[in-house]
């Protein structure tokens, strides 16, 4: 069997080379999240068996089960699979322009900018604004704050080491802000926060899941291309620009795609944290860490692991509905736990 496989455009403008074992292990990931897919389908106070699933998806189904899972579930299950996604790319990118295996959205503050300018949003608009707005307030917060951190790490140039101190730094002020805002708005106001803050893809609707589609379809092949500039990044600042690698161009762009899905899956979601920062550690584990297999992989685990933390949320601790965020933050901060123990002589 060859240990690499060739893919290229017809005209050869794209072309990159995939290890056998990550075709494999795509191929099993795909094969588990949708088994997973279906059996959350059919899970709630109404089960719903795999066939008829399959049978309600294909239209073939009754009205009852087309409502139930048409209308309720399959929207919430998509989204869960897309923002998984985002945040599992997102992360990967993250630690590979800035070499460091506690990089993630929500560690560096871009999630913390979406969630700061989310609860201004629901802390002064709600009752005056459609709160289907929300979803831009956050995006663009993410951005304003991706820039912020930028402009603050610049100085001639970006260096990985400054730009997480940086996030760091603006991520903890973002958080104070919010809890500041928090403890200062009416109880409706700040109850409704603090669901979104924790991370819940209740009530999702298949216009969710439309805003959401196109960022994943761009982005995710758009960080694909771009995995060979992540892989000379690893080499170091110095090495990278003797290979004649316009460094800053590269990061610049790195991090707005990262920025981009990143920002985009809070939107939909909330602040669901540390799914960027476990997803590309389980890849490597899997594969090797070159991106153009690690990106990939990291989007499939970010989709499976999210797809399991709401099933979980949604169904186990019935008639609650607990937010997946919960038990994403219940796995993930261990595990940042584990990553800073075992990184403390780095």
């Amino acid at each position: 069997m060859k240990q690499l496989l060739a893919i290229r455009s017809k005209k050869g403008t794209v072309s990159f080379l995939i290890q056998t074992k990550t075709v494999i292990v795509i191929a099993v990931l795909l094969i588990l999240i949708f088994a997973c897919f279906v059996l959350s389908t059919g899970l709630g106070n109404k089960f719903t068996s795999p066939v008829q699933v399959l049978q309600t998806i294909l239209g073939q189904g009754t009205p009852q089960n087309a409502l139930i899972i048409g209308t309720l579930r399959l929207p919430r299950i998509i989204a869960a699979v897309l923002v998984g996604a985002a945040l599992g790319v997102s992360g990967a990118i993250l630690q590979g322009i800035i070499r460091n295996p506690l990089a993630s959205p929500d560690v560096i503050g871009i999630t913390g900018g979406a969630s700061f300018a989310a609860v201004a949003f629901i802390t002064f608009f709600a009752g005056t604004v459609s709160i289907q707005w929300l979803p831009l307030a956050a995006f663009v917060g993410a951005g304003l704050v991706s820039i912020i951190i930028y402009l603050l790490a610049w100085n001639k140039g970006v260096t990985p080491t400054r730009l997480v101190l940086v996030g760091i730094g603006i991520s903890a002020i973002m958080s104070s802000l919010t809890m500041l805002m928090l403890v200062l708005s009416p109880i409706k106001a700040a109850g409704r926060a603090f669901v979104w803050l924790t991370g819940s893809i209740y009530g999702t609707s298949w216009e969710n899941v439309y805003a959401m589609l196109p960022w994943v379809i761009i982005f995710i092949p758009l960080a694909l291309y771009y995995s060979r500039l992540v892989d000379i990044q690893a080499l170091g600042d110095d090495l990278a620009r003797g290979l004649g690698a316009p460094v800053q161009l590269h990061r610049c762009m790195l991090l707005l795609v990262s920025v981009a899905l990143a920002g985009s899956a809070v939107a939909i979601a909330g602040a669901i944290g540390f799914i960027g920062l476990i997803a590309p550690h389980i890849a490597r584990k899997l594969v090797s860490s070159t991106f153009v297999d690690l990106i990939p992989v990291s989007a499939l685990i970010g989709s499976l692991l999210l797809l399991i933390a709401d099933t979980v949320g949604r169904t186990v601790f019935l008639p609650l509905d607990i937010p997946a965020g919960v038990f994403t933050a219940g796995i993930g901060a261990p595990f940042f736990i584990f990553l800073l123990f075992k990184n403390r002589n780095k």
